[in-house]
This record gives C-alpha cells, structure tokens and sequence, in this order.
C-alpha cells in the first residue's frame, strides 16, 4: 500500500445519492449458528451489486447494508459503533412507535425494479435457511417524488457536501465514514385523509400540496409535521437528515403507505423528530399526520463503509494469533482469480 492510498478516507456506501424510480427494503433477522454466512455475504455484497449493475449501466443499481445492534455484537463483536443501540419506544399519551425486532437491512435503489429484483435474489439465495424475513417493501417512484398522500417528499434534503456531512459519521474513530439508518413503514388511512379538504391537508403537513411551498410561521400550526420535524442545536441551526422514502401499496387490499428511511451522523436528530412526533413537542403536542398513519415497524441500523463490509478489521479483548503462511498451491490447481470475494487488504 502506498503512503497516499493509506490516506485516503474510507469509502462509504451510497447512502447519499440521487432519487430513484425503485426500491426495495428487506430487512431480516439472522437465525442462531447463520452468523458467518451473513457476513460472508456482506463481504460479497459490493461484488454482488457490480455484477447485477454492469448489466445496465445507466440503471443507477446500489444497495446498503445496515446492522442492528444485537447483529453487529454476532457478526463482529467489539468494538462497536459509539451510538449503535435499539430503536427506543416512544409512548405518548395519545401515539406510540413501534420498535421491530431486526438484525440486517438491505436498502436496493436503481432507475428498474428490475435490477433491484435480481439482485435481492442474490442475496436471498445466500442467506436461504440461514435468515427469516421480518419485512420486504417493494417501493415506486410517485409522479413528481409525491407520497401516496400527495405531497413532495424529501423537499429539505440536503444536497452535495451539506448531504455528506448531514449523514456520515466524523467523530468515532475507525466507525468515521458509516452512517445511522432507522426506517419505519407507515399505512395511510386515504378514506379519513380523503375526506380533508385540501387546506386541510396543507395544515397537516404544513406545506402547500400543489406548489410545494412551505408555509409561513403564522400559517403554518404547531403540530404539523413539518413543525415538528425541524430539530435544532443549541445555537440554533438546523440539524439535517437524507430521506429517501418510497410510496408502496396494494390498492386491491386497501394497503397505502409511506416506508421512511432516514440517514443520519447520529441517530440522536431522527430520535428527536420521533419523539417529537409521538410524544409530542411539548408533550401532547403530537404530529397530526399520526391520525391519518400509522406505523407497523420500525429499526435503526449502523452503515458501515464499503471498505469495512468487504474486508472487516475489528478488535478484539484477545491478541490475534499469528496468521501462518498459506502453502504453495500445487501444480495445476487454481490461484482463484475470478472468485467473487476480494482478497484480504494487507
């Protein structure tokens, strides 16, 4: 390794990219003695996604992989991420979330279903009989990225370097470069939401549904969503999230919802917005977009980098043993070039 590649940073996951067409969300859990299957396919998984994406080369194909706290002690131990944990509960007089129980998240983004389809079955054939699936969303763009509701979603998403240094981590050492996940899938009542008239709507969400404008201070209520999702630090300034939410739904089963995925530096600033919303700010004040939504999961994944997932380095509380010099390869056998893992980066 050259003393300019050592520098450089490590390579993130596409956790800040452009909106997309499609997507898939699955999450899973990891059935007991499955661990070293599950981390070799997350090993593998960078390889895996340039072979499905080569075939279309304009397709836009990525996925990410997070991992729950309880999966992240299973699969690789100490140390850990610094505010990897579980998703807390957040109880209000009135609305309370719902935290799922869920060790892997695999988040497929491509301009085709296609591509998202045939990758997810990659994945899957590896990790058959060693993971069951908690929740898999198949979602779609909406006409101009509204929400089944009708509204623009992920209007105040940052953009460029304001994306990057809303979501990656800077200040946790060898994690730096990862990122917080939490997703939530949310069904909408449309018959209740229906009967709104449009104003109506406007004021729940707190942003003109035609134009997308926001609405002013004196327009706009305490409990609308936007209100209530708009977290500050002590100075003042506004802490950002990336949203990349997708409408899904089965009109023929009355199913219409909304799967909220939110990236994050720390998962502190969408906590906030949650307990705002369910709690209420101040409390009893609740976002008034939970009487016509209500959430069937919930999770919070870390996001390591790419580098990590393709070749993990983690400490342990015992000295590693000497690695022994592999023997040389007979006459004839192959050196496995080709094979889809990388080799171990030195």
């Amino acid at each position: 390794m050259t003393a300019s590649s050592a520098e450089l940073p490590p390579e993130p996951q596409a956790v800040v990219g452009p909106l997309t067409r499609a997507a898939v969300f699955l999450v899973v859990r990891v059935n007991p003695g499955g661990e070293s299957v599950a981390r070799d396919l997350l090993a593998d998984l960078p390889g895996l996604q340039r072979s499905v994406g080569f075939r279309s080369l304009d397709g836009g194909l990525t996925c990410v992989a997070g991992l729950s706290s309880s999966a992240w002690d299973r699969l690789y131990g100490s140390p850990r991420p610094a505010e990897l944990h579980d998703l807390p509960v957040f109880a209000g007089d009135k609305h309370t979330s719902v935290t799922t129980k869920a060790d892997l998240l695999f988040h497929l983004r491509a301009e085709r279903m296609d591509l998202c389809f045939e990758l997810e079955s990659l994945i899957m054939a590896r990790l058959e009989g060693v993971v069951t699936v908690v929740d898999e969303v198949q979602g779609f763009r909406y006409f101009d990225a509204r929400d089944v509701l009708g509204f623009v979603d992920g209007t105040e998403n940052p953009t460029g370097r304001g994306a990057v240094d809303a979501v990656l981590v800077d200040d946790d050492g060898a994690f730096n470069g990862g990122s917080y996940v939490i997703v939530q899938k949310y069904l909408h009542d449309m018959a209740a939401w229906n009967k709104l008239t449009t104003e109506q709507q406007e004021l729940v969400i707190g942003r003109r549904k035609l134009s997308d404008v926001e609405l002013s201070d004196d327009e706009k209520p305490g409990d609308s969503h936007i209100a209530l999702n708009v977290i500050e630090d002590e100075d003042g300034n506004e802490l950002e999230i990336v949203r990349d939410n997708m409408p899904f739904g089965r009109p023929a089963y009355g199913e219409f919802g909304t799967y909220f995925i939110g990236y994050a530096k720390t998962p502190s600033i969408i906590e906030k917005m949650l307990e705002n919303m369910f709690v209420g700010s101040p409390p009893g004040n609740t976002d008034r977009i939970l009487d016509f939504s209500t959430p069937l999961t919930g999770a919070l994944f870390y996001v390591p980098t790419a580098e990590f997932l393709e070749d993990p380095v983690v400490a342990s509380d015992e000295p590693a043993e000497p690695t022994p010099e592999p023997p040389a390869p007979a006459p004839g056998t192959s050196l496995g070039i080709g094979s889809l893992r990388r080799s171990p980066r030195s």
